[in-house]
This record gives structure tokens, C-alpha cells and sequence, in this order.
């Protein structure tokens, strides 16, 4: 979109910028109409394999924006390791960019700062609209009720890998159902072989709250009532966590699988053949293909759901993942809003997300051949239909840290050879739970 359209749409006015966002966040430097307007700085997120990888892909697409609009974007690109701090630090200093990729979990949290700019209908519009846009994805991207505080850039959505030889050997078929899956896993593990159902990544508190959350809607229960107030323990939630951790008691996942802080490592289980089936996310399709996998010795299929649903119990197999962009109150919006523009276009959600591994999270985009067929179909069809956002409240990232890391403590007991019980899970979700309120401290 050319910047008279932006700005027909976007009736800028500086001195109420500037006082809006003394009001909302008094730490925030004032505006400044000395810094170039033709100039946006651009905190990446670390996508591709290295920060350097990230930067070759990235620097002939600004190079292109800058030709079209004329508009210049200084680049960093920074490890996930260190994002959010540097984030967090920016809105409390002002000395920040921009434009800013963030975890689109983060959103809710991030709108409670008041320091990123409100997608209005009308912002929504000067960018494409809202329709634009995958509808799951943006129920990523702020709380509910609220304008947007991010819009989608990259999708991710959970599947079940599996090693199509491992699997013909054995004679089992691709699970359709979660006691099918169990059952297959027992008939593909062999401890004296060093063979195994599948590897999970059990060392680290974000996969793990992943998947509290999706098994929890499975079983019909919810980690934060209306109010916003956790409700960690409840039958609901505790019958997910343990059927999670039940694949550990059962010996079915690999002994690693306690060690596994990133998905990287459980990866390397399945392309050794330890481990027949892995469930993760699409762009770890990177890795296996690092580790020397072809393409054609696994399969995908989306994660099983119970053969029969519990009452209140959803049809959801993976969160809505993926990386949102947003804007500082304090940036050059007209330039800020033709870069994010720019991004979510057709042609560079196509260009990003194949050189990322990554998905569409535009309509337009998703429904290309490189997105709807093979591997890829099977991701962009769970994100579009059977995909739910993480809570969008403001203390989510204390949801996955506390629940998460509760249940890392809960593998490591199973990995010395003390299988858990369906009471000691509900303990340590109340555990949890009072740690998030601050209750028994």
C-alpha cells in the first residue's frame, strides 16, 4: 500500500501521540520529531538456525521494501534466550525500536504495558483488514474484548511425526485416536534394542505447558476462570497433565526424554530411530532434515484426540503458535504500519514462511500450493480449524512457567524410576497454582 493510502487511513496527530503515551507509560521517553521518519529500527526474532541465517534471509527483503517505499530498516535480530527482557526493558526505557517481533503468547502481557500502538479497525484496515488474516491466528494477539496489540507474522502448529519404516515394520498404523497411539507406542518399544514409542521434550516448562494446555481442552478444562484467576487443579486439568506424564510412567518415551530441554534434542531420538514417533511443532522439520532424515522416511498427521471426548471436552490438537509483530507507541507509524503491511503481503508471507519453515498466517497466502499440499497441508489446516490461542491474560507466562516447570520436577521423579500418581499431579498443580496467587508463600 502507498504511504498516501496509509496516511488517507491513519489521521496522525504527534502532540496527542506523544501526550497518549505519557499517560500510559510515564517511563517511556517523549516523542521525538528529530528522528528521521523515512528510518525504522526492526528487533527480529531468531527464526532460522542461527542469528546469522536470519539476517542473509531477511537483508534482500528490507533491501526490497526500502526500493519500493523508500523507507529504511535497521535490523537485529535477537535469540529468543533474550527477547523478552530486551522487550520488557524497552517499554520501561523507551529506547527501543520501532517495530518488534514477539511470541504471539506474549501478547496479552505486552498489551498491559500500554506501550505498543492499538491495531484500530481503522490501523487493521491501512494493512489489509482484519479478514486479512487467519481468524485463530489473531486470537493470538491480544486479550479479549481489547484491540489488537499485534498482528500475525508466522504460524506454527503441532503434528505427530512418525518413522514410516519403524511403523511398517511393526505392522501398526497411524494412530487416529489417543489410546491408539498408546497402543502403538507399546508395540514399538523394545528398552533392550534401545527402541521406543516416541521422545517428548520433557526438560523444558514451555513444551510442557503446551501441552497441559491442549490436553486440558481435550478433557474439557480450562487453567484461568473469566476473571482471569488460575484454576490450575482442577479434575479437568489434572486428568491432562497425567496422561501426559503417563506416556513416561508407561516407559514409553525414551529415558532421554527427562534431558530434552528443546525440542532440538528430542529430534535427534527420532532421526536416530530411538524414538518412532515425535510430537512437535512443523518447523522442526529443519532439524530433522539437518540431522539427515529425508523427507520421505517420516510422515505427519495431526495429533489424536480421545476416542471419546469427556463432557466440555474440545476438538483442539495443538495452541495457536507463532511469531506476532507490533509497534511502539512511540515509532513512526505511517512507516511502521507500510513495513508490517509489507510483511503479511502475499508474496513475503510466502517468501518468510518457506524460508523459515514456518506457516501462513494470511488466507490468501495459506491456500498457495508451497502451503497446501504434502507435510505443510496437514499443519495449516490444525492451525486453521483445530488450534486454540494460550490464555490471553497477563500473567500467562507465569501459567507456563509454573505449571511447566511443575511438571519437568514430575519427569524427573518418573526418570529415577518413581512413576507419579493422578494425586501426586493434582498436588503439584495446586502447588502451582498458589504460587501463581501467592497463597501458602
Amino acid at each position: 500500500m502507498a504511504r498516501q493510502r496509509i496516511s488517507e487511513k491513519i489521521r496522525k496527530n504527534t502532540a496527542w501521540s506523544c501526550a497518549a503515551l505519557l499517560v500510559a507509560t510515564l517511563a517511556l521517553s517523549a516523542c521525538s520529531e528529530d528522528e528521521d521518519p523515512n528510518t525504522l529500527v526492526y528487533w527480529a526474532s531468531n527464526q532460522g538456525s542461527s542469528i546469522e541465517e536470519d539476517r542473509q534471509i531477511l537483508a534482500p527483503i528490507l533491501e526490497r521494501f526500502e526500493e519500493e517505499t523508500g523507507i529504511h530498516v535497521e535490523l537485529e535480530v535477537i535469540g529468543w534466550p533474550d527477547l523478552l527482557n530486551r522487550i520488557m526493558a524497552a517499554t520501561t526505557s523507551g529506547e527501543g525500536p520501532d517495530v518488534v517481533n514477539i511470541g504471539n503468547t506474549w501478547s496479552a502481557s505486552l498489551q498491559a504495558t500500554g506501550a505498543f500502538l492499538d491495531f484500530t479497525e481503522e490501523r487493521l484496515d491501512a494493512i489489509g483488514g482484519r479478514l486479512k488474516f487467519l481468524e485463530t491466528s489473531m486470537r493470538s494477539t491480544g486479550a479479549a474484548g481489547q484491540p489488537p496489540v499485534s498482528v500475525p507474522l508466522y504460524g506454527l502448529a503441532y503434528g505427530l511425526f512418525y518413522n514410516r519404516q519403524m511403523f511398517e515394520e511393526a505392522g501398526v498404523e497411524v494412530p487416529t485416536t489417543w489410546e491408539e497411539l498408546v497402543e502403538a507406542a507399546h508395540r514399538l518399544t523394545d528398552p533392550a534394542a534401545d527402541r521406543y514409542g516416541l521422545t517428548i521434550t520433557g526438560a523444558s516448562y514451555t513444551e510442557n505447558a503446551h501441552f497441559a494446555f491442549i490436553l486440558g481442552q481435550q478433557q474439557g478444562g480450562e487453567f484461568f476462570d473469566e476473571e482471569g484467576n488460575p484454576t490450575f487443579a482442577t479434575e479437568e486439568n489434572v486428568r491432562a497433565v497425567y496422561q501426559y506424564l503417563d506416556l513416561l510412567n508407561q516407559g514409553l518415551a525414551t529415558p532421554s526424554s527427562a534431558e530434552h530441554s528443546v525440542t532440538a534434542e528430542a529430534v535427534t531420538d527420532f532421526t536416530a530411530g530411538r524414538a518412532a514417533m515425535l510430537m512437535g511443532q512443523n518447523n522442526v522439520t529443519a532439524n530433522i532434515a539437518d540431522n539427515g532424515m529425508s523427507e520421505d522416511a517420516y510422515g505427519v498427521a495431526p495429533l489424536p484426540f480421545p476416542a471419546q471426548l469427556p463432557p466440555g471436552g474440545q476438538r483442539i490438537n495443538s495452541h495457536v503458535a507463532g511469531i506476532n509483530i507490533a509497534v511502539f507507541r512511540d515509532a513512526h507509524e505511517e512507516a511502521a504500519l507500510e513495513f508490517v503491511e509489507f510483511l503479511t503481503s502475499r508474496e513475503q508471507q510466502i517468501t518468510l514462511n518457506q524460508a523459515f519453515g514456518s506457516l501462513p498466517v494470511t488466507h490468501e497466502a495459506a491456500h498457495e500450493p508451497e502451503f497446501s499440499t504434502g507435510n505443510n497441508a496437514v499443519f495449516v489446516d490444525v492451525l486453521m480449524n483445530t488450534a486454540a490461542p494460550m490464555p490471553m491474560v497477563p500473567n500467562e507466562s507465569q501459567f507456563e512457567t509454573t505449571v511447566g516447570t511443575a511438571m519437568q520436577e514430575l519427569i524427573a521423579q518418573i526418570a529415577t524410576g518413581d512413576p507419579v500418581t493422578l494425586e501426586e499431579v493434582r498436588q503439584a498443580l495446586q502447588d502451582a497454582e498458589q504460587n501463581m496467587t501467592g497463597v501458602g508463600n
